[in-house]
């Protein structure tokens, strides 16, 4: 004898299965919207650190700022991620400035040596 014929209020119902599933698509709704915002978050910070940057030359107040913004933007969006590594193709030079924990928190790779 199965549990089902013990029990048989516990069956699903013909609605219910639709439910849970709107139920669960919610979270996953809100994580995309997170993801999406703390992206934009990063293409500001990095576009804000420039003129900080050049504000204070002393303090550098400009290079983590700008730090947080492509870990921000590298690691909750692909659009990011591709225009990111789309500067470094065209730029390979770049890459040498970043340390190889960043490439790999970014990117999830190592470092290319050109």
């Amino acid at each position: 004898m199965s549990i089902v014929q013990h029990m048989p209020d516990m069956e699903p119902q013909a609605g219910q299965c639709a439910s849970l599933r709107s139920e669960f698509a919610v979270p996953g709704l809100f994580r995309n919207l997170v993801r999406q915002c703390l992206a934009v978050l990063g293409l500001c910070l990095i576009v804000i650190a420039v003129p900080i940057g050049i504000v204070t030359p002393i303090l550098p107040i400009g290079l983590p700022l700008a730090i947080l913004g492509v870990v921000l933007l590298g690691r909750n969006a692909v659009w990011g991620r591709r225009w990111m590594e789309g500067v470094l193709a065209r730029n390979p030079r770049l890459e040498r400035f970043a340390p190889a924990w960043l490439m790999r928190a970014v990117f999830r790779r190592e470092k290319t040596h050109r």
